[in-house]
């Protein structure tokens, strides 16, 4: 896990730079019987090609650059896809949005028409705009937290990660989440914080609802919790915000030297299939395609290089062709495959082939020259 209090500061320096990436919009609302205001957050380089997962802010006032600067921060080390972010003002209509009925904890009124403004009006007009992949994440802290569990109670969840920061809970929520989570059978993420020197309420209610949750075996619930030793309820917000994201999007993240000791390097069966399989579970979780990265098809090559796993070579070959086709390196890890094979004079005639492309990483056009004359020297050519 990265050092908490670097993310941070980096976060609080991003924040000004942020500002001017991102742009204020309002949305007249038939749901809530006003023009509502929103923030939203779009990468520079947005593609329409492409697909983006929605990160959706209550408490946009002081969580939403917060949370751009955390996306923007893991972004560049392409730990976490390209997202869009959303943020709901909610700075003089906080305690209309989230009104609730006593006796059943639920949203009733104006709380039960925020509900509905979210999933039938806010998001249905950023899809209209943008890309989105179907991996959607809700944020809140306090009483937005609480709020966001609300959606967990749908038939089709609206969302599938649930941020939810030192939440305050209405009695029996706890029992009810997780009741609703022991029942469910889709994927979702849920992060629950709190700190111990939270708001006291708070901290007992998190830790029952902690209580119900943590011995939860299923393969579909992606269940993490965190309890911060200094920060009171307010700071929960800034120190767990950067760290749910870590964790939500932890698959997604290049293969590390930690995955490739513990994970890759011991992985039965050929190294090829860890690689396909981390990839294929990233599009089952997200719903998009991740595009394979060099970092880790060179951990990959390496371990198969490493213990001449022969058919692992090969498919990498194949898959260096369609993923980096303006480079050596298909024909490069072709070459290597064929020598190993023992059949030197395709190899030699495939490392030509690789001389003659752009060079990529560690693999040179020296490299491929050395190889060749390796050959012809064995060989006597």
């Amino acid at each position: 896990m990265k050092n908490i209090i670097y993310l941070l500061v980096i976060c609080l320096l991003s924040t000004k730079f942020s500002l001017a990436q991102t742009s204020l919009g309002t949305i007249d609302s038939y749901k809530l019987g006003e023009k509502r205001g929103y923030r939203l957050y779009v990468p520079n380089d947005y593609d329409a090609d492409k697909t983006y997962p929605l990160l959706v802010v209550l408490d946009a006032d002081y969580l939403f650059d917060l949370t751009v600067a955390s996306v923007k921060f893991f972004r560049n080390k392409e730990e976490i896809p390209e997202c869009i972010v959303v943020g709901v003002n909610q700075k003089t209509s906080r305690s209309r949005d989230l009104e609730i009925n006593p006796a059943s904890g639920f949203p009733e009124g104006s709380g039960a028409a925020f509900f509905e403004f979210l999933g039938m009006e806010l998001i249905p007009k950023i899809e209209k705009e943008y890309e989105l992949a179907p991996f959607r994440t809700v944020i809140g802290h306090g009483l937005t937290a609480n709020f966001v569990n609300y959606y967990l109670f749908k038939e089709d969840p609206l969302f599938q990660a649930y941020i939810n920061l030192s939440p305050t809970l209405p009695v029996q929520m706890e029992q009810y989440i997780t009741e609703r989570l022991t029942a469910n059978s889709d994927n979702l993420f849920y992060f629950l914080a709190t700190s111990k020197k939270d708001e006291k309420e708070n901290r007992e209610a998190i830790h029952r609802l902690h209580a119900g949750l943590k011995d939860l075996k299923s393969e579909q619930l992606h269940y993490y919790f965190k309890e911060y030793e200094n920060a009171d309820h307010h700071a929960v917000a800034a120190y767990a915000l950067p760290e749910a994201l870590d964790r939500i999007f932890e698959i997604y993240n290049p293969i590390s030297v930690e995955e490739f000791r513990t994970k890759l390097m011991t992985y039965v069966g050929e190294p090829y299939e860890y690689l396909e399989k981390k990839y294929n579970t990233i599009e089952e979780l997200y719903g998009f395609r991740k595009p394979i990265i060099l970092n880790d098809f060179m951990a990959v090559y390496s371990v198969s290089k490493k213990n001449d796993h022969l058919e692992s070579l090969e498919q990498l070959s194949r898959l260096a062709k369609k993923e980096f086709p303006d480079s050596m390196l298909g024909f490069f890890v072709e070459a290597e495959y064929l020598e190993l094979s023992g059949e030197p004079k395709k190899a030699m005639r495939t490392y030509e082939k690789a001389f003659s492309m752009p060079e990529i990483d560690f693999l040179t056009k020296d490299l491929a020259l050395e190889r060749i004359d390796k050959i012809k020297e064995d060989f006597g050519w």
